[in-house]
């Protein structure tokens, strides 16, 4: 398996290959498609071999260019928990964003509990958990090797007293599932610590 970010203005968007199966989590800013096709050549990735994508949440740097992506032929993987946040994305899009509405039709709709067997039959191991925190709509992809692709999941030490809870919550069921390497919306690759650890070894 490699992991590969085609990301550009200081948002990453993760291509995850397994052989010739590969997925694409979070999917471009609006208007700006043709910068994420550029870095996917760069990287000698094919874009007609990404035939699934998935955002982690519906802010327009998360997922602006779904539709423009979904045209070429990417099939748009979508939970419960997220659909009522797809339509609303239009009235935040102003027109020099040249944003692309998302067409709702022909999403493909998957329950969390069937995440694990839809992921399978594409060809990867893991799971999407629901992380809300950052928005409600936020939602992680958990590979059973490790590597958990949060979007914008706040930090605890960042999170307000409003959010701390259910952040902090989020974040549990990512460790409880195995999670031990955050691949984020923004920044660098970094370890998942437990911070049950660091009081043990005080």
């Amino acid at each position: 398996m490699t992991i590969v970010n085609v990301g550009y203005r200081s948002t990453n968007y993760w291509v995850i290959s397994e052989g010739n199966s590969r997925l694409l989590v979070d999917l471009g800013w609006p208007g700006m498609a043709g910068a994420l096709f550029a870095n996917l050549e760069r990287k000698g990735i094919p874009f007609n071999e990404v035939r699934y994508g998935f955002a982690t949440h519906y802010h327009m740097d998360h997922a602006g260019a779904a539709q423009d992506l979904k045209s070429r032929g990417m099939r748009l993987i979508v939970t419960p928990e997220q659909v009522a946040s797809i339509e609303p994305m239009t009235q935040w899009m102003k027109p020099e964003f040249n944003y692309t509405p998302i067409v709702m039709a022909d999403n493909l709709v998957v329950a969390l509990s069937e995440s694990r067997r839809l992921l399978k039959s594409i060809g990867f191991d893991g799971e999407l958990v629901h992380t809300p925190g950052h928005s409600d709509d936020s939602v992680s992809l958990i590979l059973d090797s490790g590597e958990a692709f949060t979007g914008d999941l706040t930090p605890p030490a960042l999170a307000t007293e409003e959010q701390r809870d259910a952040i902090e919550s989020s974040w549990q069921s990512l460790r409880d599932r195995g999670a031990s390497l955050v691949y984020a919306g923004h920044g660098p690759v970094r370890p998942l610590k437990d911070p049950r650890q660091r009081i043990a070894t005080q």
